[in-house]
């Protein structure tokens, strides 16, 4: 069946888009991460107007999705409507150019652009330390969706409890959840000032169970951790790259192992960076099955939490495949 829907119009605006070199390579740098123009102009040493343009000229294709983070716009990837013919043909050619690799110029800058955002939420967790939970408290406190979070790990299905990671553990209240139901525990921070209140909150309850370490989840693939079962609540908005975040954590678990995450859903509470140190307004659930599905996870269970305060929280549930 012809589809109706589809003009030349459209083709011939994929086809432009695609017709410049720099276009395709932004295109590529936007497979995993979203960033922000000035981002782009710095990666790619590009002027500002002249990467507008090209940006313009990709979303008018519909080849890249526009998104407001309070005062900025982040830009990435969008999804191709793969039902249709034109779907199939931006399909095609996102996994053409997927099939390049980056320059190791632009990928200098890229990684540059990744510690540049990571200096800017450790800096704020190493100063905030003891004020963190409070101003955390103002969207979500834990009690808000503790009891879904322990929930979910009880319904949720592994081969074998083992080994579990919580990465970025806070003040420590999920760990004797996770204590409880895995032999170890490994609680997971790139913040000495969080990872010692989460000791102090372990030591407590005399949990002894529970491995310290101070790293992010590259420091996981870098001792070559396997384990059964990932938990992340609330701490993706503070991550600098939250698709390499996927990738990190598909690297790790066993077959069939789960990552658990709780984290916001979009929002427009652009005061949440200033206070919280966020570095994202919360996920649509379409960007996390999107992430996890370029790692190689599938979505399992999924559950939405209302608060008061209008924000509204998700618990998604992801297996490797």
């Amino acid at each position: 069946m012809i589809d109706s829907t589809l003009s030349f119009g459209d083709v011939s605006a994929l086809n432009k888009a695609a017709g410049e070199p720099l276009r395709l390579e932004i295109l590529r740098v936007l497979a995993q991460d979203s960033y922000g123009v000035l981002e782009l102009c710095e990666i790619f040493q590009h002027k500002q107007s002249g990467m507008s343009h090209h940006l313009k000229v990709l979303a008018e294709a519909g080849l890249v999705a526009k998104r407001r983070e309070g005062n900025s716009i982040f830009y990435s990837r969008a999804l191709p409507h793969v039902v249709d013919e034109f779907g199939n043909l931006h399909q095609q050619l996102c996994t053409t150019v997927d099939s390049i690799a980056i320059s190791k110029l632009v990928a200098k800058r890229l990684q540059r652009t990744q510690e540049e955002r990571a200096g800017q939420s450790q800096q704020f967790f190493v100063e905030q330390a003891d004020k963190f939970k409070a101003q955390q408290d103002l969207i979500a406190e834990y009690p808000a969706y503790g009891e879904a979070v322990a929930e979910l790990l009880n319904k949720t299905v592994l081969l074998e409890r083992n080994v579990a990671v919580e990465v970025g553990p806070g003040a420590g209240e999920c760990l004797p959840v996770l204590a409880q139901q895995f032999d170890r525990v490994i609680a997971l921070d790139n913040a000495p000032t969080m990872l010692e209140k989460a000791k102090q909150y372990c030591a407590q309850r005399k949990l002894g169970n529970i491995d310290f370490i101070k790293g992010d989840t590259k420091s996981l693939l870098e001792k070559r951790s396997t384990v059964d079962c990932v938990l992340m609540n609330m701490v993706l908005h503070h991550t600098p790259s939250p698709a390499d975040i996927f990738l990190d954590v598909s690297a790790c678990l066993k077959n069939k192992g789960a990552l658990l995450i709780t984290d916001l859903c979009r929002h427009d509470q652009d005061w949440a960076k200033t206070a919280c140190g966020d570095l994202w307004l919360g996920f649509d659930a379409e960007e996390l099955e999107r992430w996890a599905t370029l790692a190689g996870l599938r979505r399992g269970h999924s559950n939405y939490l209302a608060l008061r305060n209008g924000f509204q929280i998700q618990l998604q549930q992801f297996f490797k495949v």
